[in-house]
């Protein structure tokens, strides 16, 4: 792939809502930019957590730790869970406002022997296929949390000529609060897609 088709998406190009902002990212480009060489790959999977959601890390207010989703929708939080691995989220709202869109897939398109220094020797589907896949093999940790993917700077957002196929919808994966909504969105028939098959017609 031709790296100078990715176009940086400018911070006006977001919807002002964390769901269609979930829906929106959905085909755009994820892009990592090393000294060591680029990795990046297409959002195939997202989840939106929304003002209000008892599931979202912002519910209960602003903290240190979550600051990040409070920032203008286009930032970077990113967290560690279970004590194992790290989570990018993309902020969805206006300043002030908590929400934020969960990455949960994509499908590599530029870098894929560097992600594999971090994955190992995965089949290509599953190198960023789940949020913590995704994080390591993107090479992302909390040094990016707080980072405006729509600014100059190494990690950011992009999209390519490529239009995204069709888009599913589903329930949330891996929660238990307000898990019935449906606020996750995925390019139907990607096999980078992750979760449960019978989420994924």
């Amino acid at each position: 792939m031709n790296p100078s088709r990715i176009r940086r998406l400018r911070r006006a190009d977001l919807p002002v809502d964390t769901t269609e902002l979930a829906r929106f990212l959905i085909g755009k480009v994820l892009v990592h930019d090393l000294p060591s060489g680029r990795m990046s790959g297409r959002i195939v999977e997202t989840e939106a957590y929304v003002v209000g959601d008892a599931s979202c890390h912002a519910f209960r207010g602003e903290t240190p730790r979550n600051r990040s989703l409070f920032l203008e929708r286009g930032h970077a939080y990113v967290y560690f869970i279970y004590g194992v691995w790290y989570a990018l989220n993309v902020s969805g709202e206006g300043a002030g406002v908590g929400a934020g869109i969960l990455l949960r897939a994509l499908e590599p398109l530029e870098g894929v022997g560097l992600m594999r220094r971090r994955r190992g020797k995965a089949p290509l589907t599953d190198l960023a296929r789940g949020p913590g896949r995704l994080a390591t093999a993107m090479r992302i940790d909390r040094r990016y949390d707080g980072v405006d993917l729509c600014a100059p700077g190494r990690l950011w957002l992009g999209r390519v000529a490529q239009p995204a196929g069709e888009i599913g919808l589903s329930v949330r994966i891996g929660i238990s609060k307000e898990a019935h909504r449906l606020l996750r969105f995925y390019e139907r028939g990607n096999p980078h897609v992750s979760g449960p098959q019978r989420l994924n017609v």
